[in-house]
């Protein structure tokens, strides 16, 4: 398991919920592919031992049960379709597995949210798990993150992202 990064730590309690779940969401990604465990296997571990309990003298917050299983079990499910949409942002010399494993975590849960969350606004997506990537990177990742989700947001959720708009949701074309 990767360890909680300190800024997250220390908002565990306003980071309940589903914020608390895209940071497991992550964690649990990141065992699944480096372990090779089952989801199942994972999520159940996360569950019962991790989530909401005190480990090494730190107090993990409870996820979003559902927002969590969901997530993890689809993006285990669909990682090889989801790393092609990711692939497809990249620029030509860099492939899915030069990225940082952490990264590639960050980047399936995330990748999910956009294709099979629609009650989650694609904006949320993107600005939570490139807090994420903050907590976990102080180099060059989060930037890298930001523009591969708003990216794949563009594509998976062009009709709620705008045709035409930037980030911000304000029209290029004036």
């Amino acid at each position: 398991m990767i360890a909680a990064p300190d800024t997250a730590q220390a908002q565990a309690p306003r980071g309940q919920g589903r914020s608390s779940a895209r940071l497991a969401c992550v964690q649990a990604l990141y065992q699944i592919e480096m372990s090779g465990q089952p989801a199942d296997e994972v999520i159940e571990e996360f569950l019962s031992h991790r989530a909401g309990h005190e480990i090494d003298g730190e107090q993990y917050a409870a996820p979003h049960r559902r927002h969590f299983e969901r997530t993890v079990r689809e993006a285990a499910a669909r990682a090889d379709e989801f790393d092609s949409l990711v692939a497809a942002t990249l620029a030509e010399r860099w492939s899915m597995e030069r990225l940082d494993a952490v990264v590639r975590a960050l980047l399936r849960a995330a990748t999910c949210e956009l294709a099979a969350c629609p009650d989650v606004p694609a904006r949320v997506v993107i600005d939570e798990y490139v807090e994420l990537a903050r907590a976990f990177f102080s180099g060059r990742e989060p930037a890298f993150v930001n523009g591969a989700l708003d990216s794949l947001a563009r594509r998976l959720r062009a009709a709620e992202m705008g045709h035409g708009a930037d980030h911000d949701g304000r029209s290029q074309d004036r």
